[in-house]
Parts: C-alpha cells; structure tokens; sequence
C-alpha cells in the first residue's frame, strides 16, 4: 500500500497544479470591448490620436465653440464647431432631416456625441449623429442638457 500512495502523489500533484493553472486561466479578467477602447472625453481625445480614424464611429464630447449656418444643400445639417482638447477642433454636421436640431445649442455648451469620423485640414469632421432609416448604419447621436437627440 505505501508504494501505491507513493506512487499516485506525483500525479495528484501534477493534477493538482494543472487544476489551479486551468482555474486561474479561465477566471482571468479579460479585456472586455470597453476595456480596451475607452470612450474618449473632451479631455482625452486629443491625447489619442488613436482615436482618430477616419470613417470609424467615435464618442466623444466638447465645448461649443462656434455656431455655423445650416448646410441646405441635399439633406439639411445643423453645424457647429466643437473645441475638444487642447485647441483640437471638430465639425459637428448633424443631419437635421433624420433627427431633431437642437435649438438650444449655445456657445459655450458641453455636447457629448457619437458619431462617425471624418479627417480633414482642419481637425476633422463628425457626422452620421443620428440613426438610420435602414438600419445599414451604426447609430449616432448628440446629448445636450441631458437630452439625445437622434
């Protein structure tokens, strides 16, 4: 009997550690979508350029710096500029014939928005603010004052 016991201990070890290392490595934190990309904020975003890709959905939020005319030509765009970071500016271009304008919006406003960029000379552009119609698209949306518009 002793050299049976003798015996089998090697491999309870063996099973023993393979357990521990199985439990460890299932129970694991893994980096979750939001882990890995964390939503930028006014305060972030020029700090990342990362974040900055062109045609990729982004959120991100800024300080009204600039109220512009409506864009009427072909579908109808609400534009304002927006100071994100450091200087960083970006063109809001909020398609006001697919969701609401926002008729409050004034300079000095914080806006938060999700949306889809665009780059350009001069920081870059976020449009696709809203949801669409066919379902083809990621939603984006602009919040103001707590209330989304989309």
């Amino acid at each position: 009997m002793t050299n049976n016991t003798v015996t089998r201990k090697p491999y309870a070890t063996i099973i023993a550690v393979l357990v521990v290392a199985v439990y460890y490595f299932v129970n694991e934190k893994q980096p979750s979508p939001v882990d890995a990309a964390p939503i930028p904020t006014s305060a972030s975003l020029h700090s990342s350029a990362a974040q900055y890709v062109d045609g990729q959905m982004m959120d991100g939020a800024g300080v009204v710096q600039k109220l512009l005319s409506d864009d009427n030509e072909g579908s109808r765009h609400q534009r304002f500029i927006i100071d994100v970071a450091n200087g960083r500016t970006l063109l809001i271009a909020h398609n006001i014939d697919l969701a609401p304008r926002i008729n409050a919006l004034k300079l000095g406003d914080e806006i938060k928005f999700r949306g889809q960029y665009e780059s350009n000379d001069r920081g870059g552009v976020v449009h696709w603010t809203h949801a669409d119609p066919r379902g083809e698209h990621p939603a984006g949306w602009l919040e103001h004052n707590g209330k989304r518009y989309q």
